[in-house]
């Protein structure tokens, strides 16, 4: 099995209390190698200059580690949970990804999906954007997100979608607990079959001068407005 490359102090911390993956080897400078979190492990010592070729980040505040793969989950998991599920349909940045992931984690939301292909994956940058909170949530790809909020949708599940240009105001539907909320691209927004699948559009009222949100701030507004109606 390969291994990937996980760094940051939050993200190696959360990597090594979550427990869902193998770590076969932490590396760390001699000041954080000494912190009680992560002597236990028997880090080796290494310099600034080597943990920035390990991980190829010069952002890995004094600590690496080295583990298995990301533990994708089924999408059929991610929907038997309850609360709301953040469906991803091309995402391209991993900051964005890591930050929703942080914002599933913080309200409690189910879980995200994401397009197999097309996705950045849950990469080391996706794990020191989240602060590590992606260890502990629920992730699953897809190798369709049309097909995927076709499946999803039932009694159980509504299907709303973000769309700049729909009509009706975020705060205005009645949102259930089960709902999959669909974001698309950076950009770009959802593609036409993906938004055919919506069983209601939303969009976000801007007051100000800028046109959009970022990815990841949209998807807190309605993941939080999502969970606080229930």
């Amino acid at each position: 099995m390969s291994r990937e490359v996980v760094y940051g102090r939050n993200p190696v911390r959360e990597l090594l209390a979550a427990g869902r993956r193998r770590v076969h080897d932490v590396w760390a400078i001699e000041d954080v190698a000494r912190e009680d979190w992560i002597a236990i492990r028997d880090p080796r010592v290494a310099t600034k200059a080597q943990l920035g070729r390990a991980c190829g980040s010069s952002d890995h505040q004094g600590v690496v580690a080295f583990c298995d793969p990301y533990p994708y989950v089924d999408a059929r998991d991610v929907l038997d949970t309850p609360g709301p599920v953040v469906c991803l349909d091309r995402i391209q940045d991993p900051r964005n990804l890591g930050a929703i992931a942080r914002v599933v984690d913080a309200l409690g939301a189910a879980g995200i999906v994401i397009a197999r292909r097309g996705s950045p994956g849950v990469t080391g940058a996706v794990c020191k954007a989240s602060a590590g909170a992606v260890e502990h949530v629920r992730l699953a790809q897809v190798e369709n997100v049309a097909s995927f909020l076709h499946d999803a949708r039932g009694p159980n599940r509504w299907v709303v979608g973000a769309d700049a240009d729909a009509g009706e105001d975020y705060r205005t539907i009645d949102w259930d607990p089960g709902t999959v909320i669909a974001l698309g691209a950076e950009g770009e927004g959802l593609r036409p079959r993906v938004r055919g699948m919506c069983d209601n559009l939303v969009r976000i009222p801007m007051r100000g001068h800028v046109g959009s949100l970022n990815l990841s701030v949209a998807a807190a507004l309605l993941v939080a407005e999502a969970t606080r109606r229930h």
